[in-house]
């Protein structure tokens, strides 16, 4: 298990690196545009858990043993651009999660999850990505996150078209789920979806498998966030395609699929940070899943 402060002084320089070539990358999405919480987002629920500052441009969720908190986008969307600026809960965070993801509304729902799971004083946060299609996940995959994201905020982002689902962490890909209908496995392309963001209590699974319990004497627990960067087609929950597709920056062919300095990033993330991947679960999956066996991300 790697320590937050024990990384070596060849990954600093790999990160330094990575900031430097996303300026570079034609395959780099636009800038994300910051803007107040309220241009994009409404509370969901607990809102006298939701702190607000500089206007509204920096938000605090607060957790304690009452109620967790959250927040959604107020509009739905089918595809694009997603990112947020969040800092963890810092300190003895175990049993929590911190969540931002997309799904849609009906009972088979797509869903696609960064979840952020707490940890014990000194061990590192898990962060867990999964992505449902027509109400069915299971195709979770954990990684170790290179530095410590409670000292300062972090960007994580989603790029989501047609052709694939990117979740990238301060513009290095962690993870891409391509479209591979033709081999029979689902996709989520007609059902838009909202952005969700929350802080809550999962410590029947969250920190070792639920072993450890939330220690509610360190409460109120406090993940923030800014940001609130939205660039998708927005569109009514019953629609099955969006009235600029193909006509977006996220359609074009420089976004249908990773470049090779790109791939290259998700290797070093596999190799070095990766703990679990179902791609790799012979326990659950005898058989590998069929988009395992053409994806590269494995």
């Amino acid at each position: 298990m790697q320590k937050m402060d024990s990384y070596s002084t060849l990954t600093r320089c790999l990160i330094i690196l990575a900031s430097l070539a996303s300026v570079a990358l034609c395959t780099n999405p636009p800038r994300p545009v910051d803007v107040p919480f309220s241009r994009n987002y409404v509370p969901t629920w607990a809102y006298d858990h939701i702190k607000y500052f500089n206007g509204g441009s920096e938000v605090q969720l607060h957790l304690d043993n009452n109620t967790g908190t959250g927040f959604q986008s107020k509009g739905s969307y089918l595809f694009g651009h997603f990112s947020m600026n969040i800092k963890m809960v810092p300190g003895d965070s175990a049993g929590t999660v911190t969540a931002f993801y997309l799904s849609s509304q009906n009972s088979e729902h797509d869903e696609i999850d960064f979840e952020f799971l707490g940890n014990r004083t000194g061990q590192p946060y898990i962060l867990q990505t999964n992505v449902f299609t027509g109400g069915k996940g299971d195709k979770e995959q954990r990684i170790y996150l290179w530095f410590d994201p409670t000292l300062k905020y972090h960007r994580y982002s989603i790029l989501w078209n047609l052709y694939q689902i990117v979740l990238l962490v301060d513009n290095i890909p962690i993870r891409v789920f391509k479209n591979s209908k033709d081999l029979g496995v689902k996709f989520p392309f007609n059902q838009p979806m909202k952005m969700y963001n929350s802080l809550w209590n999962a410590d029947d699974w969250a920190t070792r498998g639920g072993l450890e319990k939330t220690d509610w004497s360190k409460a109120p627990f406090i993940a923030q966030y800014k940001g609130f960067h939205i660039d998708g087609c927005e569109a009514s929950v019953e629609a099955k395609f969006c009235a600029t597709q193909g006509k977006r920056w996220w359609d074009q062919p420089q976004f249908q699929d990773l470049d090779a300095s790109q791939w290259r990033w998700l290797r070093w993330v596999r190799r070095k940070y990766t703990i679990y991947n179902y791609c790799t679960d012979k326990t659950r999956y005898p058989q590998l899943p069929s988009e395992c066996k053409r994806n590269r991300d494995i």
